[in-house]
């Protein structure tokens, strides 16, 4: 039988992960020598590309000598963090990435922590040695500290460490290694990783680690032969925790290279994508008609963060949107949570839309922009932390956060995050950047972003990971800006908005239509204002100079969804629609908003 190993790739956001898969499939020979390949070639989603972040987890394989090597390329952000508990139990080994010159990451930890649980001994990769700013020793010893703080077994503590640059494809196995390539890191996968071990007598066992969909074979079902072997046409039975149930396998496929291709059987050891299973959650076992012995259920870290989203009920309702009903709304999320296994949605009373639930803003933002591009309209509430009630105290979700700005914006982050109830772990300064460390409420950290960017120019980076539940922490200060709204429908004057470029930040321009309550700007004052953006100047017999018709309009504001979400306030909506993204109020009537308040 074959020599299989599996192995994941896990670090923080932009540690290298993806470039490394890259690497090792080129060096492989998974690639022709004329093949024009993209960089990140894993990340096939377009939002991940946009991003340059990996959002779902994909597996690809190398051969090396007589050793298949299974590839799990994972997320690296927090939100995402679902797609890696769920991975890690289909894997014999993990590559730590650990960028060079930052050291261990907030998610670096959450991500190693998963693979430590359940045994795993990790390979430790230092990346991107070529930098200027590289503390290689340092990052070593903080990465051993990691470690110890995480309760690793004195097994696990022994780890192998490699120094390499995966942008150029070069691992070695210390500093004054000659080597240019990657086959330090091979020959270390081949020898020192034991490969999986079965029989093909076993009766089969496969849990389901991942679901896709076919437009031709419908639903694939994604998993780890833990036992046994599958052959294409036999008859296996699906278990979960609710029934078991009969299927024929249809087609069954392997990964070789970035391809899915088709084979008759595979054995123990592999990853396998099944088709002919029409019926299937993330977790079901599937087994053989002779021995139906279900897996333990993949258990995932609850939602802490979620959304309302609601049928669009603005004037400019279905102008550029297919999907437009509840019920397109409640299938499509019905979809999604079947892929998304850190997603739970429940109905609003009134049949007027869903809770949705997931892990952050990144994580709902992500599944709103690609309902967008697929048509879809509909508006959606601010996000609202979960609270928990345990023994009559109120518990709710804090988080890690980690944040590097230049000197000078220290104070004022440390400012704004003591007002948030935010609670200061560590600073620290080299003269030019400070790198700070709080303990801070989710709820406080809704609609911070926005507010960090200003803060510090664009120049400052913000990283956070969830911790856990503490208790309430009572009141939090809220956005300090009102909001500019529309008063009239119609279409915006450059006049109008030249005169309202004192009261504020505008997020339209010129002869952009607009309606009653539409949000059209963020008010310099606390206080939101009701304004005509449509005014056109009055024409009177007086010539005017060529001067006074030269307006000139600052940039407006747009909001990506991300930020929209962080804005927004509890008496406001945000409306999607495949061309636009728009603010607005919950009342748009200003005479019933005033009643209301």
């Amino acid at each position: 039988m074959n020599k299989i190993i599996n192995i994941a790739i896990i670090a923080h956001v932009d540690s290298g992960k993806s470039t490394l898969v890259d690497a090792m499939l080129k060096q492989s020979g998974v690639f022709r020598e004329n093949e024009e390949v993209l960089e990140q070639v894993m990340d096939s989603n377009d939002l991940e590309r946009e991003r340059g972040i990996t959002i779902y987890s994909k597996n690809c394989s190398i051969k090396y000598k007589d050793l298949k090597i299974n590839i799990v390329d994972t997320p690296g952000h927090a939100d995402f963090s679902s797609e890696v508990e769920r991975i890690i139990k289909t894997v014999d080994t993990v590559i730590l990435l650990v960028d060079s010159s930052e050291g261990p990451m907030p998610q670096t930890r959450v991500v190693l922590e998963k693979a430590l649980e359940v045994g795993i001994k990790p390979i430790l990769f230092i990346n991107k040695i070529d930098k200027k700013d590289a503390r290689i020793k340092e990052v070593v010893d903080m990465s051993f500290d990691l470690f110890l703080s995480l309760e690793a077994t004195d097994e696990q503590l022994d780890f192998p460490i490699f120094f390499g640059v995966a942008k150029t494809g070069i691992a070695k196995k210390s500093m004054d290694d000659e080597s240019n390539n990657l086959n330090p890191l091979f020959e270390y996968l081949y020898n020192k990783v034991e490969p999986f071990k079965g029989n093909e007598k076993d009766p089969l066992q496969i849990q389901i680690s991942s679901l896709a969909y076919d437009d031709y074979l419908g639903l694939l079902t994604i998993g780890r032969i833990s036992k046994g072997i599958i052959k294409q046409g036999e008859t296996v039975v699906l278990c979960n925790k609710d029934y078991c149930k009969n299927y024929k396998i249809s087609k069954l496929f392997i990964n070789e290279g970035i391809k899915k291709v088709e084979v008759k059987e595979a054995q123990y050891g592999d990853i396998v994508i099944v088709a002919g299973i029409s019926e299937a959650s993330i977790g079901d076992t599937i087994c053989s008609i002779d021995n139906i012995d279900p897996m333990e259920k993949i258990m995932i870290e609850e939602p802490t963060l979620s959304v309302n989203f609601l049928v669009n009920s603005s004037p400019f309702v279905g102008r550029s949107g297919k999907f437009l009903t509840i019920r397109h709304i409640k299938d499509r999320l019905e979809k999604e949570i079947k892929t998304n296994v850190g997603l739970r949605i429940e109905p609003l009373s009134k049949n007027e839309g869903y809770k949705v639930s997931g892990k952050g803003e990144l994580h709902i933002s992500i599944l709103l922009e690609t309902m967008r591009r697929e048509g879809y309209e509909l508006s959606v509430s601010k996000p609202e932390v979960i609270l928990k009630e345990k023994d009559g105290i109120l518990y709710e979700p804090f988080e890690r956060v980690y944040i590097t700005v230049l000197d000078t914006y220290s104070g004022t982050i440390i400012g704004a995050l003591n007002e948030r109830k935010g609670l200061l772990q560590t600073i620290q300064s080299n003269g030019e950047y400070a790198k700070i460390e709080y303990i801070a409420p989710t709820r406080g950290l809704l609609g911070y972003r926005n507010i960090f960017i200003n803060s510090t120019r664009g120049e400052g980076t913000m990283f956070r990971s969830f911790l856990e539940y503490r208790p309430y922490v009572g009141n939090i200060t809220s956005r300090k800006n009102g909001v500019l709204v529309s008063m009239e429908n119609g279409k915006t004057m450059g006049y109008s908005l030249w005169n309202l470029g004192d009261r504020g930040t505008l997020c339209v321009g010129p002869s952009e239509e607009v309606y009653v309550g539409m949000i059209i700007g963020i008010n310099n004052r606390m206080e939101d204002l009701n304004v005509n953006p449509n005014k056109n100047k009055q024409l009177t017999n007086t010539r005017s100079s060529s001067s006074d018709d030269a307006i000139v309009l600052p940039p407006k504001k747009i909001f990506t969804l991300e930020e929209a979400l962080d804005f927004i306030e509890d008496d406001e909506l945000i409306e999607i629609t495949p061309t636009a993204i728009r603010l607005r109020k919950k009342e748009l009537d200003p005479k019933n908003r005033y009643r209301k308040n």
